[in-house]
């Protein structure tokens, strides 16, 4: 009998702490943020996606030490920072 009800309350909790997370989520998404700026901008992310498919190959195609990798993935993201912070400024 406890073992069923441990089971229903771990689902109520489960579906409360679900619930509560999509609402944290929704209130994220609807916050104004460098993505949403230069997508409503009408800029494209096309440099973003860019880089990020030729960071894959790249990684892909990279020796076995993970220096390499790293010092991809940095750049990448240091390119797509700067990209998404110039049209926040816009």
């Amino acid at each position: 009998m406890s073992d069923s009800l441990d089971a229903r309350m771990r689902d109520e909790i489960d579906d409360q702490v679900a619930e509560a997370f999509d609402a944290y989520l929704a209130d994220r998404l609807a916050e104004p943020g460098p993505l949403r700026t230069s997508l409503a901008s009408r800029r494209s992310a096309g440099v973003v996606l860019g880089t990020i498919g030729l960071g894959t190959l790249a990684t892909v195609l990279a020796p076995t030490g993970g220096t390499v990798v790293c010092w991809i993935w940095g750049v990448i993201a240091v390119i797509d920072l700067a990209w998404l912070l110039t049209a926040r400024c816009r």
